[in-house]
């Protein structure tokens, strides 16, 4: 296989990346807005909401890339460069909570809405990451040199981890774990002993762990006391998403043993 992989419709020839990152957003949007539950928000109010995530996914993607190596950031802005390349998957992920909580306090929506995201985001996250893969060296995604089985040449002669699979991989078993919280959320009955947005701190707290553990196996700078700057975001949100998932734990557990389906 030859990287980039181009995709070809008649005469155009495209790119993997923009290909598979265009259709992550708009596939992923679309399944949102089928599968969404009524809310009793209003229109303005959704719209202002999901403009708080764009923002803050927006912000977070741009400055963690930019903690990836400070030195070279300081560089290049210290000499007026503006860094308009490059972004991160966990600093949008993060970026885009702050906003929406932000946007939510903002409005006065006290619900919580990161359940309807969940497999949107799932959807998004492949696809976007097929289009890494597709990419090949150029979008620095690829792993470490290995040995395994599961090693790719992306052109250069060299054996790396692909991690881009690994996270489509991993991505296909969390959707299939994450079902019966997903019942829960929907079912009338169930949703008596389940607390909104659960479903969506477990999915945070689970592509958190994955993240922080397969960025040991990238080829990238770990300037933070042998970490990098994903792995630190990756810390700062998994402390966050404990609390909220200890603090949900204590409330299921102060509901009335006969409101809790058996």
């Amino acid at each position: 296989m030859e990287f980039p992989v181009y995709l070809y419709l008649g005469s155009w020839r495209i790119h993997p990346h923009v290909l598979m990152e265009s259709l992550a957003y708009f596939i992923g949007f679309r399944v949102y807005l089928w599968t969404r539950r009524p809310s009793g928000m209003s229109k303005l109010m959704s719209l202002q909401i999901i403009a708080g995530i764009i923002a803050g996914a927006a912000i977070g993607a741009k400055l963690l890339f930019w903690l990836e190596d400070p030195a070279a950031s300081w560089e290049q802005l210290s000499q007026f460069h503006l860094l308009w390349g490059g972004k991160t998957i966990v600093g949008g992920l993060l970026g885009g909570l702050i906003g929406v909580e932000l946007t939510k306090r903002w409005v006065g929506w006290k619900q919580s809405t990161g359940d309807d995201f969940v497999y949107p985001l799932i959807l998004g996250l492949g696809l976007g990451r097929i289009g890494c893969f597709l990419t090949g060296l150029d979008d620095h995604t690829y792993g470490t040199p290995t040995n395994w089985i599961t090693g790719v040449d992306f052109g250069d002669g060299i054996l790396r981890h692909p991690t881009q699979l690994y996270e489509i991989l991993f991505l296909i078993l969390l959707s299939l774990l994450l079902i019966p919280l997903y019942r829960q959320s929907r079912d009338a009955v169930m949703q008596e002993s389940y607390v909104s947005g659960s479903m969506f701190q477990w999915f945070m707290a689970s592509y958190l762990i994955f993240r922080f553990i397969i960025e040991w196996i990238k080829p990238t700078l770990h300037p933070y006391f042998g970490l990098n700057n994903i792995q630190l975001a990756c810390i700062a949100g998994l402390i966050y998403y404990t609390w909220l998932i200890s603090t949900n734990y204590k409330k299921r557990s102060s509901i009335p043993h006969s409101h809790i389906p058996s």
